[in-house]
């Protein structure tokens, strides 16, 4: 059976998610911070041998007083993130432990993720070396002109996916699109395999998989939640309960 590391990014600037108290990550949704609904989705997962928190240095003081406990008692390691995005999950890969050959990468606010779609897509990977999980485009899609007052043209949505994570790679080939990347800013880590010309599987995944951006996602995450399964309680025999580190 495979490996993975799963790395989950909560470095970002959450600029309009508009809290003056939390960012989107650390907001509490049913009573716990977003990111930790998102983390343990993958804990008590045989085959996910790591869990890599990335946060950003200015909020490691807030984080280790908050939420210290969950990751000591978790297993989780701590990595300090980047300038952006990109730069946060390469600091984080430098991290994963040398016989893990899988990674996937989960954003920290999607909370609402359930176990039959992270195994479709950790099955998809395995078979192709890279897979997302992506629903397809619905919504007419119009493009602005410039000034974003006026519509310039109607997008087709054909063959148009909307990506979500987690997305997962193997770990020698995610290796060679970030060495390849140079100063280039991907939007997700599929766009870097993308330039690298390997192709990548799409694994349909559910309008519920939602990304919180605003406070208004978070509102429907509640409601979300309680159509999911409710997650399995802490394994403290998994392999990494007791051997968490901050990095």
């Amino acid at each position: 059976m495979p490996d993975f590391a799963v790395i989950i990014p909560a470095a970002g600037k959450s600029t309009r998610f508009s809290d003056p108290h939390f960012k989107k990550p650390f907001a509490l949704l049913d009573n716990r911070p977003v990111w930790l609904h998102s983390a343990e989705k993958f804990i008590n997962r045989s085959d996910v041998k790591q869990v890599l928190i990335v946060i950003s240095p200015e909020d490691e003081e807030f984080f280790r007083e908050k939420f210290g406990a969950n990751v000591a008692f978790m297993g989780f390691d701590v990595v300090r993130g980047g300038a952006e995005r990109a730069d946060s999950v390469q600091r984080a890969l430098e991290k994963v432990h040398a016989d893990l050959n899988w990674i996937a990468v989960h954003d920290a606010v999607r909370p609402c993720l359930a176990d039959a779609w992270i195994d479709r897509v950790f099955d998809a990977a395995t078979q192709s070396g890279a897979a997302i999980l992506a629903t397809p485009v619905t919504a007419t899609l119009k493009r602005s002109d410039p000034s974003g007052k006026q519509v310039q043209e109607t997008i087709p949505r054909a063959d148009l996916w909307e990506a979500q994570t987690p997305q997962v790679f193997r770990k020698d080939l995610l290796l060679k699109a970030y060495a390849a990347r140079g100063s280039f800013q991907p939007t997700d880590e599929a766009q870097l395999i993308e330039k690298l010309g390997h192709p990548v599987a799409i694994v349909q995944g559910s309008p519920m998989n939602l990304k919180i951006t605003t406070k208004e996602d978070l509102k429907m995450a509640t409601q979300v939640l309680k159509a999911l399964p409710k997650p399995a309680l802490p394994n403290l025999d998994h392999p990494f309960a007791d051997d968490h580190l901050w990095r």
